[in-house]
């Protein structure tokens, strides 16, 4: 499937996209600010379907944040009912799709029935092992390491390492992201995988995220396949 794309030999093995521009795609439009949040969740069912069928073994999104909560009511309870829904489609269609869907972030806020679908969705998915879906929801960087620290608080210092951080955090056992892409002209990290991200490739691009098409992604793969990723140190020879 993949040479049906042009697509470069080299793909990152894990994409993280931070889903920005609905809002502002629906006001340029006139629309209310919830069809954004819908034309985004479906484009994001385009994408994340695309990176299945090229071989993306992971992809995280950062779909709702810490501080998403201080939006219109009437705009929260829309992405709230996005999630009810997509949440329902994934378990009706898990056999089908075989995706494993892991949620990101501290749900103690998120309404009890979304929770259940989450529980249920993870449980039911957990079987599978091939592509890998990270979906961030309640989610902030900050939020996230300082849970880690305090899960950590009675370990000795001499204990505590970068491994174990990183086995404490929300992505605990998944690799972190070769490249992070962010639409909408925004050229910030907006409190998303601070730690996960210290070495991954960063794409920032104008396009709001549901006008981010198939294409697009395939430009940002070319370019990655050409940046020369040292992680600190140097090219042999150099």
């Amino acid at each position: 499937m993949r040479n049906k794309y042009d697509l470069p030999e080299k793909l990152p093995r894990h994409i993280a996209v931070i889903l920005d521009g609905n809002g502002r795609w629906a006001a340029k439009r006139g629309l209310p600010r919830a069809a954004g949040h819908l034309a985004g969740s479906e484009n994001f069912r385009r994408i994340s379907t695309f990176c299945k069928e090229i071989g993306i073994e992971y992809l995280t999104v950062y779909a709702f944040s810490t501080e998403n909560w201080n939006r219109p009511r009437d705009e929260v309870d829309a992405i709230m009912n996005l999630f009810r829904r997509y949440l329902s489609e994934s378990i009706e269609k898990m056999e089908k799709n075989r995706v494993r869907i892991r949620i990101m972030g501290d749900l103690s806020p998120v309404p009890e029935d979304i929770r259940e679908l989450i529980d249920r969705t993870q449980e039911l998915s957990k079987k599978y092992d091939g592509v890998s879906l990270q979906i961030c929801i309640n989610y902030g960087s900050r939020d996230e390491i300082t849970r880690a620290v305090r899960r950590l608080a009675g370990r000795a210092p001499e204990d505590i390492t970068e491994e174990l951080i990183s086995e404490s955090l929300d992505s605990s056992g998944i690799p972190d992201p070769d490249l992070c892409i962010r639409p909408s002209g925004e050229m910030r990290l907006s409190n998303f995988m601070l730690w996960q991200l210290a070495y991954s490739e960063l794409f920032f691009c104008d396009k709001y995220w549901p006008d981010f098409k198939e294409k697009d992604l395939v430009k940002i793969l070319w370019e990655f396949s050409g940046r020369d990723r040292r992680f600190g140190g140097l090219k042999s020879g150099v």
